[in-house]
């Protein structure tokens, strides 16, 4: 007991002495006997569980802390080690000494880690914190990581996989009412932020090197806060003269609200990213013709995982409001993803895959959504991704009956989108017939693919939609009427429609087969599933056509 209380007064006498030392007081962490003490007091006070020796242990770590964080724009050295051990004093200790951590780790993070995510040993050392107090940080301060989302994904994003696995651990803190929406642009433009830091490191010096000092005397540091100053105030960032004007295409432009956006530390909410700034074309396109560095090929990698991980936590937890608020995000995105092959199908994928999950979790997002699935719809052959989406969405319709069966007019204006694609597409068949030649065999096979995939989904959809809603069957037989006599189409798709009308001359197999899986008294009905029972009601007059294995000459003749 004697040494502990010899090593407990050497301890405090070193933090006391220390703010006595001009050197050290204008730069704590260039002592590193600082640390040790911090951390020999933190494991005594767990260690003896003592109120009086909180107590008297608090004031010399408080004002250590209040002296380093004042001397952060002239320090020398990383200061992120220290404030991490003074920030875990005080969330084990600070309701003993009514000391609210909340402020102190909003200034950890806004003064300390905005400098020093770059560092590897503090961006290690941050995340192991935030692991280590997961537990009580999303309890006792929910709004915490939520607010410095970006910050953290700034942090990981320059740090690469080493830090994947810990990273991923505390991703669902990153989580919150507030920060839902925002986050999902900001996990897909994971690529563009590191292009954009890059850029940084590229124009104004190494973001990171053998100790904190070397990035210290970079502008790189000084640039991305200058960055951050113009974001959240306004002002105007110093041109440093005439001579600095370069017309190198590496130097970022200051003013460039997409780069702003990304290099911003907290959240202020979802704000428009300008996929066509001059910045952003420059960006690309040094992307797209230069090497990917390993620090892009790894977000590449991770950055999928996080939205398998994003999209899993939005619908196990996230209320219907917000999930529902996210899927036009959602689409507007599905076109504008950086352009690396494997990189943009993998989240396509699961951008489409967390979509439809969605419509199959509620329904009535189809209707809610009308207009701008309505607005995709009209952007079909925009480009092969807008096809796609497209192609997904008139499979949605169909499959949940326009939202369901209390939706009529939804269902009505979203039956009138499918009818006017379909003629649409009917259309430019015909006219594309007399211009095979203007394009080359591959591109016309390729078209007319795409082309005829979406024209049996619409059809389909058409079918699914008129079988769910009744009133709409007249327009609905018209329509497929005019595919199946079109023999211009690719014959998959009039053969398609035309068996369409035939089955809909069978209502209760119709039902069956075409009928939503989720009916509206709530039961569910696997499409493809012949009801019998309900022959006693519903009189069936023919042998349905697909029972007789293809034999046209048996189908009614219209």
């Amino acid at each position: 007991m004697g040494d502990r209380d010899r090593d407990w007064d050497w301890h405090l006498r070193t933090l006391s002495s220390s703010a006595r030392d001009s050197n050290v007081a204008n730069d704590p962490a260039s002592d590193s006997s600082l640390l040790q003490s911090v951390k020999k007091l933190y494991e005594l006070c767990k260690a003896e569980n003592s109120e009086d020796l909180v107590a008297r242990v608090y004031p010399q770590i408080n004002k250590l802390f209040q002296r380093s964080v004042a001397s952060l724009s002239q320090s020398r050295t990383s200061i992120g080690l220290l404030l991490l051990a003074i920030l875990q004093f005080y969330l084990d200790f600070g309701e003993r000494v009514l000391h609210d951590a909340d402020p102190s780790l909003r200034t950890f993070f806004r003064s300390c880690l905005s400098r020093e995510f770059a560092d590897p040993v503090v961006a290690e050392a941050t995340i192991d914190f935030l692991n280590a107090n997961k537990k009580k940080l999303l309890t006792s301060f929910p709004s915490l990581l939520p607010q410095f989302f970006p910050l953290m994904l700034k942090l990981i994003a320059w740090n690469g996989e080493k830090l994947e696995k810990s990273f991923m651990k505390v991703f669902s803190g990153l989580m919150s009412p507030g920060s839902f929406l925002p986050l999902f642009p900001s996990l897909v433009d994971l690529p563009i932020l590191v292009v954009a830091l890059e850029k940084v490191e590229k124009s104004s010096g190494s973001l990171v090197g053998n100790s904190i000092a070397s990035m210290q005397k970079s502008t790189a540091p000084e640039m991305l806060l200058a960055l951050m100053d113009e974001a959240y105030t306004g002002s105007t960032i110093g041109d440093g003269g005439g001579d600095s004007e370069s017309e190198d295409s590496s130097t970022i432009d200051v003013a460039d609200p997409l780069f702003l956006d990304l290099l911003k530390d907290e959240n202020d909410g979802i704000a428009e990213r300008h996929w066509t700034s001059p910045g952003m074309a420059a960006a690309l396109q040094a992307a797209i013709n230069t090497p990917q560095s390993d620090r892009l090929k790894h977000i590449l990698r991770m950055a999928p995982q996080f939205l398998d991980v994003y999209f899993s936590i939005a619908l196990r937890d996230v209320n219907n409001s917000l999930v529902c608020a996210l899927i036009p995000l959602l689409m507007s995105r599905n076109a504008t993803i950086f352009p690396d092959k494997i990189y943009s199908y993998e989240v396509r994928k699961r951008l489409l895959e967390f979509m439809l999950a969605a419509f199959q979790r509620s329904p009535d997002f189809i209707a809610l959504l009308k207009k701008p699935i309505m607005d995709r719809l009209g952007e079909a052959y925009d480009s092969p991704e807008k096809t796609e989406l497209a192609l997904q969405l008139c499979w949605a319709i169909g499959e949940h009956g326009g939202g369901g069966g209390s939706h009529k007019d939804e269902a009505r204006e979203l039956f009138e989108g499918l009818e006017l694609l379909l003629y649409e597409n009917l259309a430019s068949s015909r006219l594309g017939l007399g211009q095979e030649s203007v394009f080359s065999s591959d591109s016309q096979t390729s078209r007319k693919s795409s082309q005829s995939r979406l024209l049996c989904f619409v059809v389909t959809a058409i079918a699914k939609l008129a079988t769910n809603h009744r009133e709409l069957l007249p327009r609905a037989r018209v329509s497929l009427g005019k595919v199946a006599r079109s023999r211009i189409s690719d014959v998959r798709v009039w053969r398609r429609a035309r068996d369409y009308l035939g089955l809909m001359t069978e209502p209760a197999i119709s039902l069956s087969v075409l009928g939503p899986s989720r009916p509206s008294h709530g039961q569910m009905q696997n499409p493809g599933t012949v009801k019998w029972s309900d022959g006693a009601t519903k009189m069936i007059a023919h042998v349905p056509f697909y029972i007789l294995g293809g034999q046209e000459d048996t189908l009614p003749r219209r």
